[in-house]
């Protein structure tokens, strides 16, 4: 397996940034989830990933935990 950095980009306003972490994680609580991704591979390579919201519905929807080839 191979070793990834994803990150969200959301710009937010907000008077400290304790508050733009907070609005931010109540995006993610409350609304739906991100489909825009940055995604940084092993050789520093940044990719911009958007989902499918179906595709990634789907995808969520299994539990690949218990998929032989993650062990």
């Amino acid at each position: 397996m191979h070793t990834f950095t994803v990150t969200v980009t959301s710009k937010l306003q907000a008077d400290t940034v304790e508050e733009a972490a907070l609005l931010f994680y109540q995006q993610l609580v409350v609304g739906p989830p991100p489909l825009s991704f940055h995604v940084i591979d092993e050789a520093n390579t940044t990719t911009e990933v958007m989902l499918d919201q179906v595709r990634a519905d789907e995808f969520a929807s299994i539990d690949h935990t218990v998929d032989p080839g993650n062990w």
